[in-house]
Order: structure tokens, then sequence, then C-alpha cells
């Protein structure tokens, strides 16, 4: 059973690797670059402080720093637990597939799925009743992810993986700031 859905993962890439061009390199090699989203970040950072305030939205970004960090190094340990090679590294696979960027790290989970899936879960769940289009949150992980994709770096299996530890650790970093944190500034 593993062993098909390893080989529906690998065709998979393939595919949606395969649906690349050299014209679009540069941009997702642009997009999958952290920095590169750092507007992004400001104006998200600017509207949950004019909606929470100042002490509320330090706060936030020290539960941002802690929920990156645990999605990260439990990333980090299932990378080195399964040790799965990356698709730019696979030997079966590397001569039929596009490798825009290569890392000698392993593949399993995606740390850019899971990383920005858990932030974007997160505020999400805390700016919904503020904003209409809080949802379009969504679409940085799905363009961030699929950036891996694209320039060879993950499999669609670690992106999805990516994004359930992701969304998990979102909710649950939410849940903790819903109680610790906005329960005491409404009540102050």
């Amino acid at each position: 059973m593993l062993e098909k859905v390893l080989a529906f993962d690998t065709q998979l890439f393939v595919f949606l690797n395969g649906l690349g061009t050299a014209t679009y390199d540069g941009f997702w090699l642009f997009i999958t670059k952290q920095s590169n989203w750092t507007p992004f970040f400001l104006m998200l950072l600017f509207l949950v402080y004019k909606k929470l305030g100042t002490k509320p939205t330090l706060t936030l970004l020290l539960f941002v720093a802690l929920l990156l960090l645990v999605s990260d190094q439990t990333c980090n340990l299932f990378k080195y637990t399964f040790q799965r090679l990356r698709p730019c590294n696979n030997p079966e696979i590397k001569s039929v597939i596009r490798v825009v960027k290569s890392s000698d790290t392993f593949s399993f989970f995606s740390g850019h799925a899971a990383n920005s899936m858990a932030t974007m879960t997160f505020l999400f769940l805390l700016l919904k009743k503020y904003y209409r289009y809080a949802f379009l949150l969504f679409l940085f992980p799905l363009i961030f992810a699929y950036s891996r994709i694209y320039l060879g770096l993950h499999y669609p299996l670690d992106i999805v993986t990516g994004y359930l530890f992701g969304a998990s650790f979102g909710f649950i970093a939410y849940k903790l700031y819903q109680k610790y944190v906005l329960k005491h500034s409404r009540n102050s």
C-alpha cells in the first residue's frame, strides 16, 4: 500500500513539476524566498495591530515565533527520521524532472508548507471575525508551497503533510492565544 502511495506521489510530482518552463523559473525562485514576502507579513501585522492593539499584537508575535519554532523542529524531526530524498536528489527521476533549485536536506515533510499553513491558520482564525476576506490568507501557503514542487524540492505528499501539521499547530496556537491572551485582554 505504501509503495503505491509513494509511486502515485512521484508520478504526480513529475507531472506538476513538468508543467514548468524556463520562462517562469525566476518568478518561482522569487516566490520561494521567504524574505520576499516581508511586505505581506508587515501588512498582516498592521491588520492585527489595527484590530487588537499593541499588547495583544506583541504577544501574537511571540506566539507566532513559538509556533514557527515548534512547526520547524517537528518538520526537522520527521525529515531526519524518514530521510526521504528530495526529488532533485532522487536518481530514479532526476533525469526526467526539472531541477531549478537543489538542496541536500531531506524532503518529508515540507517546512515551507508547514510553517506557512501554521501561521496563516493561526491568523485566519484570529482575523476572520474582523475581515470578510480573511480566507484569502490561505493563498499564501498554496502559492508558497507549490513553488517547492515547481523547483524540484518537494513531492506533493510532503506539501500535504506539511499543510496538515501546520493547520493543526496553527489551530492549537490559536486556541492557546484565545484562552490566555484574548480572554485576559477582554477582561482588562
